[in-house]
């Protein structure tokens, strides 16, 4: 006796007209339900931020090269792997964030808030650092050319709250 196959339906017929425009209605919403993460996918390259409130935000691999972020506010917030090539962060609050693995090199950091900062595996050798606030900032295996190293220790102090390490030693002051 032949076996008769029938065709699997895992939709009956009479419900794609409900189901489909549901489907196209969820779509679109789900955007604007995304979570702060989806930061990570954004390119602000070669924008003018000044002034912008990114405090707290979940920054993780975010590209601002090139990018005017001055009087930018980024305290606290994760910035762990962005690209801050060439930006320009002249008295922007940089307070209390993980820069772990940033890309800072050529930036212009004048007058900016790095204090409590995590900066370890970051990349600034040609970042322009002066006035700027460092208590506590953690600069763990950041290569700095000699004269801005030497800048930088002359007002190194304090401990990171995070990770526990002296200013100092970070910069391997002598």
């Amino acid at each position: 006796m032949p076996v008769v196959r029938r065709p699997l339906r895992l939709i009956p017929p009479l419900l794609l007209p409900v189901l489909l425009p549901l489907v196209l209605l969820l779509a679109t919403l789900l955007p604007l339900a995304a979570p702060p993460s989806a930061w990570a996918a954004m390119d602000y390259a070669k924008q003018v931020l000044i002034g912008h409130d990114f405090a707290g935000a979940d920054l993780r691999g975010v590209t601002f090269n090139l990018t005017n972020l001055r009087d930018a506010d980024f305290h606290g917030a994760d910035l762990r792997g962005a690209s801050l090539f060439g930006a320009k962060l002249q008295d922007a609050d940089l307070s209390g964030t993980d820069l772990r693995e940033a890309t800072l090199d050529s930036a212009v950091l004048d007058g900016t808030d790095l204090r409590n900062a995590v900066l370890e595996d970051a990349f600034a050798f040609n970042t322009k650092f002066t006035n700027v606030l460092i208590d506590g900032a953690d600069f763990t295996n950041v290569p700095f050319r000699g004269d801005v190293l030497n800048r930088l220790c002359a007002s190194a102090s304090g401990t990171n709250p995070v990770t526990g390490r002296a200013t100092r030693d970070t910069l391997e002051c002598g």
